[in-house]
C-alpha cells in the first residue's frame, strides 16, 4: 500500500529528470507534477500562472509525504534501519539529518520537509495533526520562496529555457542517455531506489510474518 505508490513516484521523477529539457519548455506543469525539486520548480515558475503552480506545487510535494510519514509510523526501527544502511554519501546524509531532528524536529519538519524527514516524524511518533500541520505550512512557505526567486532571477532563467529550447533533441537524448546508465549502475551495485524499496519490502514482509501477519503495530493510524 505504500511502497507502490513510493515506487510509480520515483518512476515518475526520473521521468521528469531525463525529459527536463522538453518539459521546462512546453510543458512546465508536468514537469513539476513529475518531479518537484527544486530547480525543476523554478524553472517553471515563471511559466505558470500563481493558482496553476501553488496548487500543482503544493499538491505533488505534499503526495509523497503522508506515504513515508506512515512508512515510519508503522515501521519505524525497520525503515530507520533500512534507510541507515544506504551507502556512501547519502546514507551518511542521512544519519546526520537524523540526528539534527532528534535535536529539532519542528523547525526541519518545516523548513525541509522532504521525504526522509517525513519518516522520522513518523518513527518519532509525532502526532498526524501536528506532522500535517508543520508540513503543509513549510510546503507553502517552500513554494513562496521559490516564487520569489524565480521573479527575482527572471531573465537569467529565461536565457536557460532559451537554451533548452534551442538544444532540446541534443540535452533530450543526453538526458534519457544519462538517466538510463544512471539507473544500470545503481542496478549493477544494488544502490537504486527502486531496488531499496524492495528491498525494504522484503525486510517488512519478513517483520509481518514473525508478528504472526498482524500488520502495523496497535495503535498506529489506520490507512
Amino acid at each position: 500500500m505504500l511502497l507502490v505508490p513510493i515506487g510509480l513516484l520515483i518512476i515518475g521523477a526520473q521521468i521528469g529528470q531525463a525529459f527536463v529539457a522538453k518539459l521546462a519548455v512546453e510543458h512546465p506543469l508536468l514537469l513539476i507534477a513529475l518531479d518537484p525539486r527544486n530547480r525543476h520548480m523554478i524553472l517553471a515558475s515563471g511559466r505558470l500562472d500563481s493558482w496553476s503552480f501553488y496548487v500543482a506545487g503544493t499538491g505533488r510535494l505534499l503526495l509523497s509525504d503522508p506515504l513515508f510519514y506512515l512508512l515510519g509510523y508503522w515501521y519505524g526501527d525497520t525503515a530507520i534501519n533500512w534507510m541507515n544502511r544506504r551507502g556512501g554519501s547519502i546514507g551518511q546524509a542521512l544519519k546526520q539529518a537524523e540526528w539534527a531532528f532528534s535535536k529539532a524536529m519542528y523547525p526541519m519538519l518545516f523548513v525541509l520537509p522532504n521525504n526522509y524527514i517525513c519518516l522520522f516524524a513518523g518513527a518519532q511518533r509525532m502526532s498526524p495533526a501536528t506532522f500535517l500541520t508543520i508540513n503543509i505550512t513549510g510546503t507553502i512557505a517552500r513554494l513562496v520562496l521559490i516564487r520569489w526567486v524565480g521573479y527575482l532571477f527572471e531573465e537569467p532563467l529565461k536565457d536557460v529555457l532559451g537554451f533548452f529550447k534551442e538544444y532540446q533533441l541534443q540535452l533530450t537524448i543526453a538526458g534519457v542517455a544519462a538517466i538510463v546508465l544512471q539507473l544500470l549502475y545503481d542496478h549493477l551495485r544494488g544502490t537504486g531506489e527502486i531496488e531499496a524499496l524492495t528491498e525494504l519490502e522484503h525486510e517488512l514482509e519478513h517483520e509481518l510474518d514473525e508478528a504472526g501477519g498482524e500488520g502495523p503495530a496497535e495503535g498506529s493510524p489506520t490507512p
